[in-house]
């Protein structure tokens, strides 16, 4: 099986967390969009969203063989099992995929921080509702979240190494990119927030330094964070500047 990604080709966004579980599952893939040639490219994957009877939403999208799925939480439920990323029982998975979109409701949060008016406006015509919204998010949301992630992590009985206990699965891969981008876009805030939420930072490090996730991140194929996804930093809006 060769899976086909299609998601924007400059910005990691929600394309990201499929791309790491395919990396770490070692999974052979094209990022479609990223591609050059017929076939490949933005095209193809705009093709996708406009000429099928049951067109997906909007990106990331996966096609298995026949099949063509989307949303990245719906995308990581079907891959799991298959990448040997996942639990085998069906509870197992349910949790998993329920983790997963708890992180899909965070993920909106952080966007809205600097496009809390509108996703069609650019952030210059609303810098004001912007650090409103994220001074909120830093004293308020973001220390909600990341408790409760802290909080199933310590609560497993066989340790607390991974989300679900001792072995990895794709809420962990999810659970770095997040504890990446946070870093990324409220640096200072972030540095707070490691002393309250130990076990999760440690998580991203663990996750850092496994060997395929290690030599994605060295690579071209991992897009740098940039203003242009979910995760901008824009220093004003960080904790240290308020």
């Amino acid at each position: 099986m060769v899976y086909e990604l299609y998601y924007w080709p400059t910005v990691q966004g929600r394309g990201e967390f499929v791309r790491l579980a395919l990396e770490e599952g070692g999974a052979r893939y094209r990022d479609v969009a990223r591609e050059s040639g017929k076939g490949a490219g933005i095209a193809a994957m705009m093709r996708l969203l406009n000429d099928l009877e049951s067109p997906p939403f909007a990106p990331p999208i996966l096609r298995a063989g026949r099949l063509l799925i989307g949303q990245t939480a719906n995308i990581l439920h079907f891959l799991g099992p298959r990448l040997k990323i996942a639990p085998r029982a069906e509870a197992g998975r349910l949790w998993t995929h329920q983790l997963q979109l708890t992180i899909a409701d965070f993920l909106v949060e952080i966007h809205d921080t600097h496009h809390p008016v509108a996703g069609s406006l650019y952030y210059e015509d609303q810098k004001k509702e912007a650090r409103r919204r994220a001074a909120d998010f830093v004293k308020n949301r973001m220390p909600k979240f990341l408790r409760y992630f802290e909080k199933v992590l310590g609560q497993n009985v066989s340790g607390e190494r991974y989300m679900l206990g001792a072995k990895l699965t794709y809420v962990d891969l999810s659970m770095f990119q997040v504890i990446a981008g946070l870093k990324y876009a409220f640096p200072y805030a972030t540095r707070k927030a490691a002393r309250k939420y130990p076990r999760l930072f440690a998580l991203h490090t663990r996750i850092q330094e496994r060997p395929r996730i290690a030599a994605y991140i060295a690579s071209p194929r991992r897009i740098a964070f940039n203003n242009d996804g979910i995760f901008r930093h824009y220093p004003e809006l960080d904790a240290a500047r308020r």
